[in-house]
């Protein structure tokens, strides 16, 4: 999906605040809602094989005829991010989401069709039907308003993003909903929830598992890695007619002129490799991911796929662009947001520990200070950088790469530093303890009147 960001084309003699404005800003929105789209099909694609448990022929090709339009996406939101104007990129992905709406509908449908494909718990149910239409109703929300976007392409784009936009929030929305219509309520909207939920369908609802979760992180994070060296494979590889006229057949010599786009490649991976790492430290001490959670990593994983966007912006420093400055600042910005959602869950986690966090990293525990300044490092890193850049225009390449260079000696060092710390201000607060013990052995020894005195 961040590829057609990415590889938005920038001459070094343009200015990226005009750029920004023209070609990334659109592209930007359009890439951040379509990624969350995407994640509503994955959450809808794993809630539904909880419902269908065992797979044969037919469900197996149904599946591979939805992961076939998946893939097919990212190519529709490059129509859509090169030609906002034009109806038939957004007609396009819409139809491509309703296709696979569909698909899923009909494997509920075979599935309730053959019962010995079903969960256990559906299968000795005796109300199949009531299961049946729930989950449908639940899969073809998207679908609809899919093909409402797709009708109005033609006639109103804008209705058309609006839309969409209601496939990412119309769950939450509906829930909000149940939740003000139970208050308004009271006692009788809770006595009709039982009549209208049944057991299974408690599991459309939850969250998703934690495992899950980690797993599509985890395949976001190793594909915007990989896609780094596919741009250094592909943009930083010299003509073998060029380094034999121009260099004498020096192919180092050659090399040579990509060293900041190799720079900016380690810089990058290092990054991406950095945060998963807090990722992965966070949902060590994680034992139950809520929805808000979800959410909040999502989002942090939508600005981690931005981060391709960032070494290309970066890599430009060798042609000196005009656009060092600002492309730091993307850069910074981009990274502040895919860190300070990880802190954000991290906050939520701490919001609800008991049910949520390991008992060594709630409050007191002994890892508490330890994770909470491995998630503040990033945030605050690089929000410190682009202030400085704002400051020190003259050193903000040279701020930049200091940065790339120190994180990751940070990270080796803060556990001696919150140890350190953590040592010190126990000294200190023993010391007081000591002082208000010692003064009150004092006044114990003091008479009365010298007390009153």
């Amino acid at each position: 999906m961040i590829l057609p960001v990415a590889h938005t084309k920038i001459h070094p003699d343009q200015k990226l605040g005009e750029s920004v404005q023209q070609l990334l800003l659109a592209k930007i929105a359009v890439y951040l809602m379509t990624f969350l789209i995407v994640t509503v099909a994955w959450a809808a694609h794993v809630r539904l094989f909880q419902v269908i448990e065992h797979i044969d022929d037919v469900l197996a090709l149904l599946n591979l005829a939805c992961m076939m339009i998946i893939t097919f996406l990212p190519y529709t939101f490059s129509l859509m991010a090169s030609f906002p104007g034009v109806p038939f990129g957004i007609f396009l992905f819409s139809v491509c989401a309703v296709v696979i709406g569909l698909i899923q509908a009909v494997i509920v449908a075979y599935g309730f069709y053959h019962p010995h494909l079903l969960n256990q718990q559906i299968q000795e149910s005796e109300n199949q039907n009531f299961y049946k239409r729930h989950i449908l109703k639940i899969i073809l929300r998207g679908p609809i308003l899919c093909f409402l976007a797709a009708i109005f392409s033609f006639f109103f784009i804008p209705l058309s993003y609006v839309l969409l936009g209601l496939v990412i929030i119309f769950p939450h929305l509906s829930r909000l909903i149940t939740w003000c219509k139970n208050k308004i309520l009271g006692q009788r909207g809770e006595e009709e929830e039982p009549h209208s939920l049944e057991t299974f369908t408690f599991y459309l609802s939850e969250p998703l598992s934690k495992e899950r979760v980690e797993a599509f992180s985890d395949g976001v994070y190793a594909i915007v890695a990989t896609l780094l060296i596919l741009d250094i494979c592909e943009d930083n590889v010299p003509d073998p007619r060029e380094v034999e006229e121009k260099f004498h057949g020096s192919l180092l010599e050659a090399l040579s002129e990509y060293g900041p786009n190799y720079l900016a490649y380690f810089g990058s991976f290092v990054t991406i490799g950095l945060l998963w790492f807090v990722h992965h430290s966070l949902f060590l001490y994680v034992t139950k991911a809520t929805r808000l959670m979800g959410l909040l990593n999502i989002l942090s994983l939508a600005f981690i796929g931005g981060l391709p966007l960032a070494y290309q912006l970066t890599s430009e420093f060798a042609e000196k662009s005009h656009n060092e400055i600002e492309a730091i600042q993307v850069s910074c910005v981009i990274t502040f947001f895919a860190s300070i959602f990880q802190f954000a869950i991290w906050t939520t986690a701490l919001l609800n520990e008991e049910e949520t966090l390991h008992a060594f990293a709630r409050y007191g525990g002994k890892e508490h200070a330890f994770m909470f300044a491995k998630l503040a490092l990033y945030p605050c890193v690089s929000l410190g950088a682009f202030f400085l850049t704002c400051l020190l225009s003259e050193f903000s390449t040279a701020i930049f790469h200091l940065m790339q260079i120190v994180i990751p000696f940070a990270f080796l060092a803060l556990r001696i530093f919150v140890r350190i710390s953590l040592t010190a201000i126990k000294f200190v607060m023993s010391l007081s303890r000591r002082k208000v013990v010692l003064l009150e052995e004092e006044e114990a020894c003091l008479s009365p009147n010298e007390t009153l005195s």
